[in-house]
């Protein structure tokens, strides 16, 4: 699911106008966020994303969101916010380093960008499993094992081997074809018996 807005001066894409500086200032970074999927040591994980980021030479959105990440400030090559619109952010970035969670992972799919998921619970091993059948995303990494350099080499694997960003845009173009209004509709008249 799409975190909402953030408060504050937008810049002209709907972005904070400070996030739009730090997008336009280098290369597209990557996006780093675990949505409310904190496990038993957010700080632990967050220390393992940030030194995961500077061994694989990046730039970094962290996102904090729901308490899965936590940092209160960022380093030069580290832009930290709380929540975003990731329909907004995610065609600007490189990839997308997330929990797997079904909303996260649309807008992923969505925008074309490779994934590398640290699934935490639920349906988000599944979402890794799909992601890396389809070519999107290495084989998912479990978030409550996640180290650094496991998760430099992800990341470095989504961003030096283009197979995977050709395939993400791909799935992505699909997806944004896709009438899924008009097809839920035509579904559900099939269902009911009421096509006419």
């Amino acid at each position: 699911m799409d975190a909402p807005a953030p408060s504050g001066p937008t810049g002209q894409s709907g972005l904070p106008a400070d996030l739009e500086a730090f997008l336009d200032s280098g290369e597209p970074p990557i996006f780093v966020g675990f949505g409310s999927m904190s496990g038993s040591d957010p700080v632990g994980t967050t220390e393992a994303v940030l030194a995961a980021t500077q061994r694989a030479r990046v730039r970094a959105v962290l996102a904090t969101g729901w308490g899965g990440l936590v940092a209160d400030r960022a380093r030069d090559d580290v832009f930290v916010l709380g929540e975003v619109p990731y329909a907004e952010l995610f065609p600007r970035v490189a990839a997308v380093v997330h929990h797997g969670g079904a909303g996260t992972t649309g807008a992923a799919v969505a925008a074309g960008r490779p994934q590398v998921i640290c699934p935490f619970v639920a349906d988000q091993p599944f979402w890794g499993r799909r992601m890396h059948v389809l070519g999107v995303a290495p084989a998912p990494i479990d978030q409550r094992r996640l180290s650094p350099a496991e998760l430099a080499s992800a990341i470095r694997r989504v961003l030096d081997e283009q197979t995977f960003a050709s395939k993400a845009e791909g799935l992505g173009a699909l997806v944004r074809d896709e009438d899924g209004v008009m097809n839920a509709v035509e579904l559900l008249e099939k269902v009911d018996g009421s096509t006419g």
